[in-house]
């Protein structure tokens, strides 16, 4: 009985490293694809698309290429609402913000970790999120 039960332990090890390195492959895949999604701004981009976004309330964080902006409703209800819909945006980009959530209160920032700064899906987001403000 031992005999089968560490054979049966051996081959689940096995099993297990096989799942690991399919899984590495697949996330290795979903990486690259993410990345040629995360295109960097020009100079000439960014200076345009930075100057839109502060004028609609974001504003660019110093120790951090990243944009940030806060957001107040009436109530936490609209505030979760908002979220709600901004996830659903956010999971179809394949593009997920930090935020953070007290009662009325949403705090957003926006960064592409896989380029390491801001990016156009940033932007894209951005302009969803304020689209979604206005219309709570």
């Amino acid at each position: 009985m031992l005999g089968i039960v560490g054979g049966g332990r051996a081959l689940l090890r096995i099993l297990r490293a096989g799942q690991v390195e399919l899984a590495g492959r697949s996330a290795r895949r979903k990486l690259s694809t993410m990345s040629s999604q995360a295109h960097w701004l020009t100079t000439e981009e960014r200076n345009q698309v930075l100057y839109d976004l502060k004028a609609t309330g974001w504003s660019e964080l110093t120790e951090r290429d990243a944009i940030y902006k806060e957001f107040i409703f009436k109530s936490f209800n609209q505030a979760f609402g908002f979220m709600t819909r901004i996830a659903l945006q956010a999971e179809k980009m394949n593009h997920h913000p930090e935020w953070f959530n007290v009662y009325n209160k949403v705090q957003i920032t926006l960064i592409s970790h896989d380029c390491g700064g801001l990016s156009k899906r940033d932007v894209k987001l951005a302009q969803f999120i304020d689209k979604v403000a206005a219309s709570v």
